[in-house]
C-alpha cells in the first residue's frame, strides 16, 4: 500500500490521525493532516483503510498493491 494526502484540501477534523496515528498525525498550528508514512507496514493497512473511509474531505488516496517495479 502507498498512500498521498492532499493536505490542500483537508478540514482538519482528525480523524485519519485518531484512527490510524501511526500513519497520520495533524499540524499543531493549524490541525491539518501529516502523513507520517506513505508506505505503512501489513498491520497498519486496515486502520488506514477506515482513516479514508472516514476522511470527511477525502483527501486520502490509497494505491493498493503497489510494487517498486511493476511493468
Amino acid at each position: 500500500m502507498r498512500i498521498e494526502v492532499d493536505d490542500r484540501r483537508c478540514f482538519a477534523v482528525g480523524n485519519c490521525a485518531l484512527i490510524a496515528p501511526a500513519v497520520f498525525d495533524q499540524r499543531d498550528e493549524d490541525g491539518t493532516v501529516v502523513l507520517l508514512d506513505a508506505t505503512p507496514p501489513q498491520g497498519e493497512h486496515e486502520p488506514v483503510r477506515a482513516a479514508a473511509l472516514r476522511c470527511p474531505a477525502s483527501v486520502i488516496t490509497l494505491h493498493e498493491n503497489t510494487r517498486a517495479h511493476d511493468e
